[in-house]
């Protein structure tokens, strides 16, 4: 009898194991082309541009490995300081109105009235609709002299109107305008998706306890979408400092350098059509890339952090180092970019690294002692 019992036993183990090896094959069958397509267009390239960051190629040749040359240059280069403050000068202005647009405008399509499907497709149009389009349209309508925005200004009473696309003072702003234009509906998706997953009978049980329409957004609707919240700050951040095709398509970076970011930098260096070189550096193209990456990881690391700071309990100087950590990476670029003495960003970076390692530390210790 107890053979017998043994023997189904193992038999047992041993259709369970079958059945988890194709259960696992079947799902990678499922995720191997995704797989391999990522791999090949996009992780491959990535791993040969931290090699490719300190080499000196142009295409053409062998790669010369060349250290921290590439690095050191764009240290120097007027040019690339330039992309940077212009990055920054788009993506924090950007993040801020396409997030808190996307947010009232998922809020107010968010009502079941007859015909709010159309609305909210009219809303997501934009981002769907070629960028070419796009900017045909928007040049039209920001043209100095007989734009509709200048002529209703001028309506206004104002006598001087902005520039946009031609001023130096405001082609950056107008660039502005059409990204979050352009992409706050697809945000706005996303937060309408958060929102019906709040359960309607705690809001029924806000209006029964006699809780305003600012004290149920600000108990129940902000609480309840800091999920998806936090999914759009990261990707708004990352797609802000990455920007590329409006300005390509816009302003071609100008006028001068008012729209140059470190994405149209690359693209011009990569393509030897930014006057630093005839046939294209790859290699000092693949250094600003990899300061792009730094950029974006830093940011996306402190997203994390304030996420995680903003779960726990914690005394109030816990968050000392957190915004000690944020003036010392804003320092850093402001140095970097006003082109101050080289151990200003230096140390400034430095500090940065040293504050958040320490908030991380804390955070982690904090959610041992909670759980």
């Amino acid at each position: 009898m107890s053979t017998t019992v043994v023997s189904a036993k193992v038999v047992r183990k041993q259709r369970s194991r079958a059945l988890r090896r194709r259960n696992t094959a079947l799902g990678w069958s499922f995720i191997a082309p995704n797989f391999i397509g990522f791999a090949v267009i996009t992780m491959v390239p990535v791993v040969l541009m931290f090699y490719m960051a300190f080499t000196n190629w142009n295409a053409l040749g062998t790669p010369a490995w060349t250290g921290l040359a590439n690095l050191q240059r764009l240290a120097r280069n007027t040019t690339f300081r330039a992309a940077v403050a212009q990055t920054f000068y788009y993506a924090i202005p950007h993040i801020f109105l396409t997030g808190i647009l996307a947010l009232a405008l998922a809020l107010l399509l968010n009502q079941k009235l007859r015909g709010m499907a159309f609305f909210r497709a009219a809303a997501f149009f934009p981002y769907i609709t070629s960028i070419v389009a796009i900017v045909i349209v928007w040049n039209l309508l920001l043209s100095p002299k007989y734009g509709p925005v200048n002529e209703f200004l001028r309506f206004l009473g104002v006598a001087n109107p902005p520039g946009w696309t031609v001023s130096s003072k405001w082609s950056m702003p107008a660039v502005i305008i059409v990204g979050t234009w352009r992409e706050m509906g697809y945000y706005m998706l996303l937060f309408l998706a958060g929102l019906q997953t709040i359960p309607r009978e705690l809001y029924e049980a806000a209006r029964v306890d006699g809780a305003n329409s600012w004290g149920r957004f600000l108990h129940i609707t902000w609480p309840g979408l800091r999920p998806t919240t936090f999914f759009v700050t990261v990707m708004l951040a990352i797609s802000s400092f990455k920007i590329f095709d409006l300005v390509q398509v816009m302003t071609n970076g100008g006028p001068g350098t008012s729209t140059y970011t470190i994405s149209f930098f690359i693209y011009q260096v990569s393509l030897g059509t930014s006057g630093t070189s005839s046939s294209g550096e790859f290699g000092y193209a693949s250094a600003a890339s990899l300061i792009l990456f730094i950029i974006c990881l830093a940011v996306t690391v402190m997203q994390f952090v304030v996420n995680q700071q903003t779960d726990l309990a914690k005394p109030w100087w816990s968050l000392l180092p957190l915004v000690a950590g944020l003036i010392c990476f804003a320092v850093a670029i402001w140095a970097f970019c006003v082109k101050t003495s080289p151990w200003v960003y230096l140390v400034g970076l430095a500090a940065f690294v040293i504050f958040f390692a320490f908030t991380i530390a804390h955070t982690q210790v904090l959610k041992r002692r909670q759980q």
